[in-house]
């Protein structure tokens, strides 16, 4: 008996296109952009807690550094979102996503104890171009973008469109500083 030997991507040979699991896209863009947060926070040395039950923000990040004034330990809660309406890079400064009027009320209550960010990742359509894996990497695509809501009008009856900065990249550099500012007392 012969057994069929995996070619150096992992992939048998006679397979070129594998199949995937039945679960529907947006609870698979929900568990890909927790992957994400998991990696920025793991490179970035904070911990996270999932609240339980959910009221309406999905993670308490906290980060613990000496040079923090406002307590040895500081928490930001995280809302995150997920899209592939939004094309990857989007050009100019900002692009437009939508949030239920109740959830950004949450969102942009001020004044607060623990400060709130709002991460949306960027995907592609298609399932089997989210991610690309390589002896060197594993490469999660496309981006995920954060702001801080607060004090942000609501505008529409139902539903408010807001606008994300391009600049703002979620990453272990950006949550690093994020927790830098909350740690001197300041804001995201």
């Amino acid at each position: 008996m012969t057994l069929a030997q995996p070619e150096p991507g992992g992939v048998l040979p006679q397979r070129t296109t594998p199949q995937r699991g039945g679960l529907a896209t947006t609870a698979c863009m929900e568990t890909l952009q927790v992957g994400y947060l998991h990696a920025v926070a793991a490179a970035s040395g904070c911990s996270l807690a999932q609240p339980f039950p959910d009221n309406g923000i999905d993670w308490h990040v906290s980060h613990g550094a000496p040079g923090h004034t406002v307590d040895d330990e500081v928490t930001i809660k995280v809302q995150l979102k997920c899209t592939y309406q939004t094309a990857p890079r989007p050009p100019g400064p900002t692009f437009a996503f939508t949030l239920d009027n109740d959830h950004l009320v949450k969102l942009a209550r001020t004044p607060v104890t623990v400060h709130k960010i709002l991460v949306v990742m960027l995907v592609p359509r298609t399932q089997e171009d989210w991610l690309r894996a390589g002896h060197d990497r594993l490469e999660l695509r496309h981006c995920c973008y954060w702001i801080n809501l607060a004090g942000h009008p609501v505008t529409g009856r139902r539903r408010t469109t807001v606008r994300i900065p391009t600049a703002r990249i979620f990453d272990d550099r950006a949550l690093c500083e994020i927790m830098t500012r909350v740690g001197a007392g300041g804001r995201p």
